[in-house]
């Protein structure tokens, strides 16, 4: 049986354990520089009527369009951000409707809006806000993007109910560098349940949004959503922050006032009641 010499097998294996490193090196050389890596997280709970959540999808496909986000893309260092969309519900209802997607042209975003049209929304039960914060988690780990900013969207019109709590599923965004922005949709066309709560703009600055430059905007009425996802995407592409005189926030606490487990808890309550009341019923948004 032929037998290499030491020195070449020294350089066989040498050149064998070089492949792995390359071909990691080739695969990091492949990411694309983006501006932003950017996952919009869109609330489709039984809240939510089919009328209004064509207004999200509407909105969202007619901001992505507006020629001042257009501006903002090709204003960016790199001209180009990566995006995804999905709609959540309960802690295992997400649903990716467009992909990790760039844009860095109007007809890009244009395709973008088309995507947003061919499937309807779906609607179903419960709402987890961190099963959304962590399906936009496993959406960054799998991008083939670079971002200089990574920033996920929340949009919502109620408390965490399911899944781990949100501020678990917040704190691992916020070590992994990642930024959430928050849209309370604090409109009252839409179902009335047991489980609103008052002041959601509050709960949304004290338990959702986190990050570097985090803020949110609240929608109180469907007539402003569009101009709100707007002002949110501009702000975000261009890296802005705006002030709380810019924008109705609320400042963050040093101490919360907002108990973050509140629609767990509102949740739970109605569990005991409908032990003890079948009729009270425990069907939630």
């Amino acid at each position: 049986m032929f037998a290499y010499p030491r020195d070449l097998r020294s350089l066989a294996l040498g050149a064998l354990t070089a492949i792995p490193l390359l071909f990691l090196a080739g695969a990091g050389q492949a990411q694309q520089n983006v501006d932003v890596e950017l996952v919009l997280a869109v609330d489709v709970s039984l809240s939510m009527s089919p009328g209004e959540m064509e207004i999200q999808r509407r909105g969202y496909a007619s901001a992505l369009t507006d020629d001042s986000v257009i501006g903002a893309i090709e204003a960016g260092r790199h001209g180009r951000i990566a995006i995804a969309y999905f709609e959540w519900a309960g802690d295992f209802s997400q649903r990716l409707v467009v992909p990790w997607t760039v844009i860095a042209s109007a007809e890009d975003a244009a395709h973008v809006a088309d995507m947003l049209e061919i499937n309807p929304p779906r609607s179903a039960r419960r709402t987890s806000i961190s099963g959304a914060m962590n399906f936009a988690a496993d959406l960054f780990a799998e991008s083939s993007y670079s971002g200089e900013r990574r920033i996920v969207d929340i949009s919502g019109d109620g408390p965490n109910n399911q899944g781990a709590p949100v501020e678990e599923a917040q704190g691992r965004l916020i070590e992994a560098g990642i930024t959430i922005n928050g849209l309370p949709l604090m409109t009252d066309a839409g179902a009335t349940s047991t489980y609103d709560v008052e002041n959601l703009d509050q709960y949304y600055t004290e338990c959702v949004i986190g990050g570097v430059g985090a803020f949110m905007i609240p929608v109180n009425d469907w007539s402003q959503f569009p101009e709100a996802v707007r002002r949110k995407l501009v702000m975000e592409i261009a890296g802005y922050t705006p002030s709380p005189r810019e924008l109705p926030v609320i400042n963050v606490q040093a101490q919360a006032s907002t108990d973050c487990l509140i629609g767990e808890k509102m949740w739970q309550d109605r569990i005991w009641r409908w032990r003890d009341d079948p009729t009270v019923g425990p069907s939630i948004p």
